[in-house]
């Protein structure tokens, strides 16, 4: 009879995979159980996952698909921020100056150059039919492929962060 009570007070040891930025080893940003409860960004979800998308799930039934890769033991997951267009551009292209209310900003040329928070300058591509950017850093960076969409005078785009698995306490 205890056995049994502790077997359901303890989860009958669950397995959870738990990440963080590779910049912040010690912090959590994902969580997934083996139960289909996740925690991203301290918001509780329930998921699934295929080969492509991690699918989030809020109470409410609101889904968040979150593109990721998994390479050994870290994880390359893509989350979404969306900018609205800062002054002239060109319609229908991401040619122009794109903020946030944060402050963070992408600048496009017609030239083929960018600027990331005007601290990371480089050139760029655009594949229309994949729908992605090649952010090619001038910085000895990684190059970086967003996945975007355009709608008007808003540009969202899927950023790929690294995630490594957490570090917690074991002085690593």
């Amino acid at each position: 009879m205890m056995l049994s009570v502790m077997i359901q007070v303890t989860g009958c040891g669950s397995n959870k995979e738990s990440w963080a930025y590779n910049h912040e080893p010690e912090t959590e940003i994902l969580s997934l159980s083996d139960n289909g409860k996740a925690i991203f960004h301290g918001e509780k979800y329930t998921y699934t996952r295929d080969d492509e998308f991690i699918t989030l799930k809020d109470k409410s039934g609101s889904e968040l698909k979150l593109r990721y890769m998994i390479d050994g033991e870290e994880m390359t997951l893509n989350e979404s921020s969306t900018y609205d267009r800062d002054g002239e551009g060109t319609p229908g292209s991401i040619v122009g100056v794109w903020k946030q209310d944060n402050g963070w900003s992408y600048q496009f040329t017609s030239e083929g150059t960018f600027t990331e928070e005007n601290i990371f300058y480089g050139h760029y591509a655009v594949n229309e039919q994949e729908g992605t950017i090649k952010l090619m850093y001038d910085e000895p960076l990684e190059d970086a492929i967003l996945y975007y969409s355009l709608d008007g005078d808003k540009l969202t785009v899927d950023y790929p962060w690294t995630l490594v698995k957490t570090v917690q306490g074991s002085g690593k």
